[in-house]
């Protein structure tokens, strides 16, 4: 694979993943006449839960549903040039024009501090890290379950190459990859793209997992998702898929009307350690349930894919990687809405046991 990096006009970093050994070179060049990036965004550190809260108030303008012709994800044309400063690209990964957390190279800490707010009932600090958005492919009608193994595969290894080199950058604590897709989850560009987001801390889901697994290990003397997943292979009457390195399984407790987990056999902490067989085979897996969960109703069902990966500084030998992918649509014409026990409570209803959607989900 060729990976080129560059540069566009308002000095964000663009970065090309290619395996067709015929692609034309990428010169990313940008005319454009860009706004500089806003300045530091803001995190605050709620005091009843312990958990960091972004600001980022930049975003309220950020592009909201353009028309296909307008699209700033699709390649550039004479006379409509677009994020990406090409005719033609297989992947393309480039900082957020408008991101949440926010990195400025040459930037202290204290020259970022002195511009947040003086209140001292709240604990203060830059939200500093970084935002990239990840295009699967050029076509704009697409979507990541119509990508051919070749390319869900490129896209498999932009994610480890992204995740290696933002983990290696100062004061990121976790980096998340994930994909949202349809309205419903609030999706805003249709073109088949996801998102990285490097961390300045640890999430407080991961580290509720990190906890629960370090008591598990403790009493147990083994790893929490390691022996749910052995459980799963070994019942499977959860199991949708389970191939030679991968195995998918709708989780025992899932919150979701739609929820599946896509797990290695093998325990490693990261995309960065999958060997290239088992590159492979996720990338078959994948397909595979994307496919279903289109075929589940008359159109494409919305979702959110979300990849937990270890932290970068703690309890990575408790983590075990593993992709979660879930929809709110709960039928053909129903959505599940967060409404008071989960939204103010954090306790989950279901409308459907896991048996029943496995079970689904084999039939399609």
């Amino acid at each position: 694979m060729r990976r080129t990096a560059r540069r566009l006009a308002d000095g964000r970093e663009i970065i090309y993943f290619d395996t067709d050994p015929s692609a034309p070179p990428r010169r990313a060049e940008d005319d454009r006449e860009l706004p500089p990036q806003p300045g530091p965004s803001e995190m605050r550190r709620d005091p009843l839960s312990g958990e960091w809260i972004a600001m980022a108030a930049h975003r309220q303008t950020r592009t909201y549903k353009p028309p296909a012709d307008l699209c700033p994800l699709c390649p550039s044309s004479p006379g409509r040039p677009s994020e990406i400063p090409e005719t033609d690209y297989e992947v393309a990964v480039f900082e957020n024009r408008f991101p949440s957390f926010t990195r400025f190279p040459g930037e202290s800490s204290s020259e970022a501090s002195a511009s947040l707010p003086t209140d001292t009932s709240v604990e203060h600090a830059p939200a500093r890290g970084r935002c990239e958005v990840v295009c699967f492919t050029s076509e704009h009608s697409g979507s990541f379950a119509r990508l051919s193994e070749r390319q869900a595969r490129t896209v498999v290894d932009a994610w480890a190459d992204r995740t290696a080199e933002l983990a290696a950058q100062e004061g990121v604590e976790q980096v998340f990859c994930f994909e949202n897709r349809g309205e419903e989850i609030g999706v805003t560009l249709h073109h088949p793209h996801g998102q990285i987001y490097a961390y300045p801390f640890v999430t407080p889901r991961t580290a509720q997992h990190l906890r629960v697994a370090e008591e598990h290990e403790k009493r147990h003397g083994g790893n929490v998702f390691g022996d749910m997943l052995a459980a799963e292979r070994s019942g499977g009457e959860r199991v949708i898929v389970d191939s030679e390195y991968w195995t998918a399984f709708v989780p025992p407790a899932a919150r979701w009307p739609v929820e599946v987990m896509l797990a290695p056999h093998r325990k490693v902490p990261d995309l960065v350690e999958l060997t290239d067989e088992e590159r492979d085979d996720f990338a078959a897996v994948y397909l595979d349930v994307l496919g279903r969960f289109d075929r589940l109703h008359d159109s494409p069902l919305p979702y959110i894919a979300a990849w937990n990966q270890a932290p970068v500084n703690t309890g990575r030998n408790l983590s075990w990687l593993h992709l979660n992918v879930f929809s709110v649509r709960r039928s053909a014409d129903k959505l599940k809405y967060l409404a008071g026990s989960e939204s103010g409570m954090g306790v989950w209803v279901s409308d459907v046991t896991p048996e029943q959607v496995a079970a689904r989900l084999r039939e399609v």
